[in-house]
């Protein structure tokens, strides 16, 4: 859910160095960050495959920072790889959860990669890809797409299942970084957070009206089995059409409906209703296949160690 860490070479030493350097005074004199527990909430539902249904609606969310969309627009290759752009950033999504030794490094990886992202957002402001305020807002979105989509695709959150998801995801920023003077540090001091920044920061950018839009070039899919690829591209420009409607469909319905007012995108009671009936056959069906099919590689194989390190 972090910006694409392929960009282009610009820099600016000295202010790299800066953040650099008020990145050491500023570490805290903890140790490593663990990852969430096994068998917690993100544990169950950051590597079901529903949440490739919910990433759409939280990228666009971040994105809608002037900040962070402004550096998507400059430095990211979504435009021109998404698909590389999407595993790369997916695998990253799941080590922060599934990784165990390896979601520190991670995080470390990605503060790293986002050194060098800096410029100008769309309101004349310079900014840094490691600024507090904008690199917590790339994380900060999970929380609350995560608790929409949940009520579609699978069981509300009950109050005390939403505190630990929220205690999660906070663990989860430790491991990028994100220092808890930074972050609200409950969810009833969440909530006011998010509605400041709604209200004060987000706006329809350049890279929303792409990820929300239908007309926006996309390169088929090189992934997957050779022999299937050659059908992929022939078939490609009959697909693309129906595949940017439902993704703008997901993308718009699983944001919260605060964060759809403030970025003015249409919302219809008859798009509603056809969401609840799309959500109703996800939530039926996905329950129901085994763990293979319903968890994607990385989050399968670390549950299975788990399971296996208990017997």
């Amino acid at each position: 859910m972090k910006p694409d860490d392929d960009r282009s070479g610009r820099d600016d030493p000295e202010h790299r160095d800066d953040i650099a350097r008020r990145d050491h005074r500023n570490a805290d004199p903890a140790p490593t960050p663990a990852p969430p527990p096994p068998n917690g909430i993100l544990w169950s539902i950051a590597g079901d495959v529903r949440a490739l249904l919910m990433l759409p609606s939280a990228l666009a969310l971040q994105v809608a920072h002037p900040a962070i969309g402004a550096g998507v627009d400059e430095y990211s290759v979504f435009r021109t790889d998404p698909w590389g752009r999407g595993e790369r950033s997916l695998r990253s999504v799941l080590l922060w959860v599934y990784g165990g030794d390896e979601a520190a490094a991670e995080g470390r990886r990605l503060r790293t990669l986002h050194r060098s992202i800096q410029g100008t957002d769309t309101r004349g402001r310079r900014y840094h890809a490691l600024m507090p305020a904008p690199y917590a807002w790339v994380h900060a979105t999970g929380f609350p797409v995560y608790r929409h989509a949940q009520r579609y695709l699978g069981r509300p959150f009950t109050e005390a299942q939403e505190r630990q998801l929220y205690a999660e995801w906070l663990q989860v920023g430790r491991i990028l970084g994100i220092h808890d003077r930074d972050m609200p540090q409950t969810p009833e001091e969440f909530w006011p957070y998010y509605r400041k920044v709604l209200a004060d920061e987000l706006e329809l950018t350049a890279v929303v009206r792409e990820l929300t839009g239908t007309d926006a070039p996309v390169p088929p899919p090189d992934r997957g089995p050779r022999p299937v690829r050659p059908l992929l591209r022939a078939l490609w420009p009959l697909l693309l059409p129906p595949l940017a409607r439902f993704r703008r469909f997901l993308t718009i319905g699983l944001m919260p409906p605060d964060a759809r007012q403030a970025l003015g995108l249409p919302w219809t009671p008859r798009q509603e209703r056809a969401l609840r009936r799309f959500g109703l056959v996800v939530r039926t069906l996905v329950p129901l296949l085994p763990e293979r099919l319903r968890y994607l590689p990385l989050a399968r194989r670390a549950r299975a160690r788990h399971r296996a390190a208990r017997c």
